[in-house]
């Protein structure tokens, strides 16, 4: 552990576990990309490394891309290590945010040094602006280093301070190797990026990782699986075989891409459809509409796939319903647009078989219509989560050991912790708990001919019958409201809905074909041996009115239903006395908590619980319990850890880990041959910079500018939200970041650019606010400009955009793609000095603006800043572009627009009336004969008749 001086005191650390020292000294020795695995206490360590320079004082160490929870668990753990180690010149962390961050204050807290965490869109202007001197920070910490890539607000922070700083250290962690493993030679990059040579990796297979965590004091785990429904696995195999035929469907529609990843065990996988998205954005003009709706299907049944295990049955229903009214057309609608899956056996089975586990008492009969033969009453089946029964037994089995069998005293709390998946399964379970010992029928109500031992045991054992009779109790009323709602909002799109077919039919035939061209059905005969629709999709269930109000008297409050009161979610507190607050006893409390990655360890060091039961599988959790019991040798911790098995809860478990080994190993490979990654930025020649500066464009008799300064572009401020300020700082401009008013870059005194991307410009036009910017950027620059910018590696075209606001405005692609065209053209009518150009990426509009400031002067930031504060330069003549900048754009865009609507006048005469006419008072009152030098006979004619005519009708007007 490192010490202080004479009059310091040590600096106390907590890295109790070997790997943990071992890391922290190669991080004090030199500058690292470390990528750990995940759940090992990542925060723990850059904690303890912030904390060792905080101590020592006379230091600035800049932390970038740490979240606000990070932040939080940060500056907890500093606050921690000072008051253990009673350093005084340790200052804390302090954190710059866009909530709280004026300039004075920052100069401040950077003038003060410490521990700073800081915003990337901050910091980047800051540096730039000089407010902070990258040279008087003494090194960066960088969190989340798997999200950096070239174009990134964090590479260019590293770059300008690699730039201006040589000597200062660099930090960079990462809890998540499979970013790291995707192209080519990842690696690699991303140590160029980071301006690192070295990196450093740690698995779990890491050979001091394993004999930290596998020592004598491993907590001891139980391995409980659980088994599936007959219904549920019916369900799961249905929704899979849907995702495997969709997958099958994508490849065969798209056979030129790489498909390696498109496999039913990568679609377990949380990022699976954006891996789809991403391969598809470079082509995505080209792909058929159905291609385009199969991608989009994915995701649907991979949410379907997750809230199989997490929703209780009638919740799961409740969901499948509105997924299938948001798949279906409205009524009245020709357009075959159903999503294909809809179309499958496996998908009836989803549906059939969710309902099933709610109620019964529906019967299917090929000979009639799905709802015409139909029992008198449905019965309520509510069938349970397997892993509530088995829940219930853990918790007993528990409450059994520790009154017969009590454990010797030790550190640990008798606290019960039970981590689910997220939020709304944490109430879930927290509701079941709650409701389990509750009878909804009395117990002689149970059955007939059963013995009294058996009714008493039948009516102590837990079950989730009250639970589930309230939720179907809300589901059937938030059934006829759902569709009361439904069917006023397709009434009320009915216009648009006819009007896209008219359109659909009379354009593209998309429609329903007339009824001497339709086709055979094939199988028509088995059509009606399901519920579904004439098109052969599914149907929505409809049940009769009376059965669903037998169904609500059925399962009316009975029993104990009676006496529950409702929830209260806030507390009234204004009466509250003391008796009203008490403490809890940690051994008697049982506390439900949802995984929340990092923030777990502090969960783990507070309630120090002795039972973990984990409702959901989590790799990272667990290795978190192993790192949390192996730090603390008093201790003991006993885990139950659940899943379904041969689910794909399992198969996504042990996906995730597989997967984690897998991208470790290929980093090692990696790493052994990798290249010596050569970060020094290094001096260019000064005479090959002042060569790179030469101008050799003559231009009509031009003087031959040569210059040793770099160009400079002014930047505004809110625009290093995207790439294109790293990468003209890339190109060897200087980035003048400031609050501009009028425009997003200055390039001279004379061009001003107006960068949009597609969604911004569709917005802008939507809302107006482009032709006010266009309208202030005629006015005071000679050369304005609206760069419209697309995306890297996504496709060149509008169709996307248009094809995705399409879904939203009930609109055809094509004709809202016409519509944005259209736009843009009478953008260019209205300002005709308004040059557009296109950018495929931000790469190209950095050529492009280098391009642009050939031969140009250099702008003056002070003079951009100013432009469209004052009133006062409009009228007083003193403009960005000199004289040269021209006279049109010191004139009042209002009246001119108003002459343009006048008979007679043309762009040509319109220029001539302005720069002779002083206002649009002295035009009217002019007579043709004055008019006649200006405009001509005709026009000048055509102007005074506008004027004078009468407002009365019948008056003819009077003579000139």
């Amino acid at each position: 552990m490192p010490a202080g001086s004479s009059t310091q005191p040590p600096v106390k650390l907590s890295l109790p576990l070997q790997f943990q020292q071992d890391l922290y000294n190669l991080l004090r020795a030199e500058d690292l990309l470390v990528i750990l695995a995940r759940g090992l206490g990542l925060l723990r360590i850059v904690s303890n490394l912030l904390h060792s320079y905080d101590a020592t004082g006379n230091s600035l160490v800049i932390v970038v891309g740490a979240e606000d929870r990070e932040n939080d668990w940060i500056g907890e753990a500093l606050a921690e290590h000072y008051a253990i180690s009673r350093s005084l010149q340790a200052r804390g962390l302090r954190v710059i945010n866009t909530e709280k961050a004026s300039v004075p204050m920052r100069e401040k807290i950077y003038a003060e040094g410490g521990i700073v965490s800081v915003t990337s869109r901050i910091l980047v202007v800051d540096l730039l602006s000089k407010l902070l001197d990258p040279e008087t920070v003494t090194g960066l910490v960088i969190l989340h280093a798997e999200k950096i890539i070239a174009t990134s607000v964090e590479a260019f922070i590293v770059r300008i301070y690699r730039q201006f700083n040589k000597i200062g250290f660099l930090k960079a962690f990462s809890d998540s190797p499979e970013p790291f493993i995707s192209g080519f030679a990842p690696l690699a990059n991303m140590m160029r990026n980071l301006f690192l040579r070295k990196p450093s990796l740690w698995p779990r297979f890491h050979v001091t990782v394993a004999q930290s965590l596998e020592g004598k004091k491993k907590a001891e785990v139980i391995e409980l699986e659980v088994p599936m429904t007959e219904s549920m696995r019916a369900i799961q195999n249905a929704i899979l075989e849907c995702v495997e035929v969709s997958i099958g469907e994508l490849k065969k529609a798209n056979s030129g891409l790489e498909m390696e990843e498109w496999t039913l065990d990568s679609a377990l996988h949380k990022n699976f459809d954006v891996i789809i998205r991403r391969q598809l954005d470079p082509v995505w003009h080209r792909v058929s509409w159905r291609t385009k709706q199969i991608a989009g299907d994915l995701t649907v049944l991979r949410s379907i796939l997750h809230s199989l295990l997490s929703y209780d049955c009638v919740s799961f229903v409740k969901y499948l319903d509105t997924v299938l009214a948001a798949h279906s057309p409205p009524p009245g609608s020709t357009r075959q647009n159903q999503s294909p899956w809809l179309f499958l056996d496996a998908a009836n089975t989803i549906f059939q078989s969710a309902r099933s586990r709610v109620y019964s008492g529906k019967v299917d009969d090929g000979s009639v219509l799905p709802t015409s033969n139909l029992p008198d009453t449905l019965r309520p089946v509510l069938e349970e989560q397997p892993k509530w029964e088995l829940l219930s037994d853990i918790l007993d089995e528990i409450e059994r050991e520790n009154y017969f069998n009590p454990v010797i005293r030790d550190d640990s709390n008798g606290t019960i912790l039970i981590m689910c998946n997220d939020q709304p399964t944490c109430r879930q379970v927290r509701e079941y708990l709650q409701t389990m010992r509750l009878k909804a029928t009395k117990p002689e109500e149970n059955g007939t001919g059963q013995a009294p031992h058996e009714v008493e045991e039948e009516a102590e054992k837990p079950s989730a019958e009250f639970m589930l009779r309230r939720k179907l109790r809300e589901y059937l009323v938030w059934k006829r409201t759902f569709a009361q709602v439904s069917a006023s909002l397709f009434e009320e799109n009915q216009k648009s809905l006819n009007g896209i077919k008219e359109a659909s039919i009379s354009n593209n035939f998309r429609g329903r074909a007339p009824p001497n061209k339709r086709r055979r059905i094939r199988g028509g005969g088995a059509a009606g041996t399901n519920p579904r629709t004439a098109n052969g999709a599914v149907s929505a269930a409809d049940e009769k009115a009376a059965q669903v109000a037998n169904l609500l008297a059925e399962i009316q409050p009975a029993g104990d239903e009676t006496l529950v009161k409702e929830d209260v979610v806030i507390d009234d507190l204004t009466e509250a006395g003391d008796d009203f607050f008490e403490l809890y006893d940690p051994d008697d409390s049982l506390v439900i908590h949802p995984y929340d990655a990092d923030m777990d360890d502090n969960l783990l060091e507070e309630l120090r619980p002795r039972y973990i039961i984990m409702y959901s599988p989590s790799s990272d959790f667990i290795r978190r319990v192993e790192v949390y019991r192996s730090s603390h040798t008093d201790r003991n911790v006993r885990v139950y850890f659940t899943y379904y098995g041969g689910s794909v809860e399992e198969q996504r478990y042990l996906s995730s880990v597989r997967r984690e080994k897998d991208a470790f190993t290929k980093l090692i490979r990696e790493r052994g041959s990798m290249a010596i990654t050569l970060t020094d930025t290094g001096a260019v020649d000064p005479q090959e910079a002042f060569l790179r500066t030469v101008n050799t464009r003559i231009a009509g008799g031009g003087r031959l500018a040569a210059t040793a300064a770099p160009p400079t572009v002014v930047v505004d401020v809110r625009e290093f939200r995207s790439a294109l300020p790293s990468l003209l700082h890339g190109r060897s401009m200087v980035v003048v970041p400031c609050q501009l008013t009028v425009g997003d870059y200055v390039l001279s005194p004379s061009i001003c650019i107006e960068r949009k991307s597609v969604r911004d410009l569709i917005s802008s036009f939507k809302n107006g606010r482009l032709f006010n910017q266009a309208e202030t950027m005629l006015q005071h620059y000679k050369n304005p400009f609206l760069l419209i910018e697309f995306e890297h590696n996504k496709s060149f075209t509008l169709d996307p955009f248009a094809d995705l606001s399409s879904i939203s405005t009930l609109k055809l692609p094509e004709n809202d793609n016409k519509d944005l065209q259209s736009k843009l053209v009478l953008l260019t009518l209205a300002f005709p000095h308004l040059k557009i150009i296109w950018s495929s990426s931000p790469y190209q509009t950095a050529e492009i603006f280098e391009e642009l400031k050939k031969n140009q002067e250099e702008p003056d930031p002070i003079r951009a800043v100013q432009i469209g504060l004052s009133p006062e330069e409009e009228a007083g003549g003193s403009l960005v572009g000199g004289e040269q900048a021209g006279a049109a754009r010191t004139f009042n865009p209002i009246p001119q627009d108003l002459l343009r609507c006048v008979p007679g006048v043309d762009n040509k005469k319109l220029q001539r009336l302005v720069l002779e006419v002083r206002n649009v008072q002295e035009l009217a009152n002019m007579s043709v004969r004055e008019l006649d030098p200006l405009v001509g006979v005709e026009s000048g004619r055509r102007i005074w008749k506008f004027f004078n005519r009468s407002v009365f009708e019948g008056e003819g007007e009077g003579e000139a």
